[in-house]
């Protein structure tokens, strides 16, 4: 599974990338906010860092914004993989996005025909959100299952980009049920390695170390 980091923030995303760890970047129009940059400007500073995927977000929600908003941002970088959100209008973007070779990542995922239907539409990747489903009771990694499912039955090529994951189980469970990609804020991806008896035992190996050294 590949793990892409959910911010805009350029100390987190070099920090990632530095472990070697980090093979693509989702944005949207909040994270970007936080940062108080222009949106361009830093999009194109974190393609900079990151060959991979970077996902840069539309905000129009009629067709003929979103085509517009997508084309331009398609020439911010070649790695850029433009965010639509999962709606009527943003399905018929999709399809001529895709018939122009733009690549793109369809947003707000919370159903399984609403991942079909991107995929039969041509999208690179999909992205239900995991977590926001378990905040309201539903089974969140069981909608991994059922589209991981539906897109082995059917050879569909759109990734299933895992999305907001809270917390390191969630990536466990992400990888075990076949996603293609984990995409998680930097608070999660920097605790990936920790575990208290890898602590421990590396404390007591210096410890051990020291003695001998006396």
């Amino acid at each position: 599974m590949k793990f892409f980091l959910d911010t805009a923030n350029l100390d987190e995303i070099k920090a990632g990338a530095a472990l070697g760890m980090v093979d693509g970047v989702t944005t949207n129009p909040s994270l970007v906010a936080k940062e108080g940059k222009d949106f361009r400007t830093l999009v194109g500073q974190i393609c900079e860092v990151i060959s991979g995927p970077v996902s840069a977000e539309v905000v129009s929600t009629d067709c003929e914004g979103m085509l517009k908003e997508a084309r331009e941002l398609a020439k911010i970088a070649p790695n850029i993989v433009v965010k639509l959100p999962t709606i009527p209008e943003g399905v018929k973007a999709l399809k001529i996005l895709a018939g122009e070779g733009i690549r793109t990542n369809l947003t707000l995922i919370f159903q399984p025909l609403q991942a079909l239907i991107v995929a039969k539409a041509g999208a690179t990747m999909c992205s239900p959100f995991l977590g926001r489903l378990d905040d309201i009771g539903h089974d969140g990694m069981g909608l991994i299952d059922e589209i991981r499912t539906i897109y082995d039955n059917y050879g569909f090529a759109t990734e299933v980009l895992a999305a907001s994951l809270r917390h390191p189980l969630h990536v466990v469970q992400a990888a075990k049920a076949g996603a293609d990609i984990g995409t998680m804020p930097y608070g999660v991806f920097s605790k990936l390695l920790d575990h208290p008896l890898t602590t421990i035992g590396l404390e007591r190996f210096l410890s051990d170390w020291k003695k001998l050294k006396q």
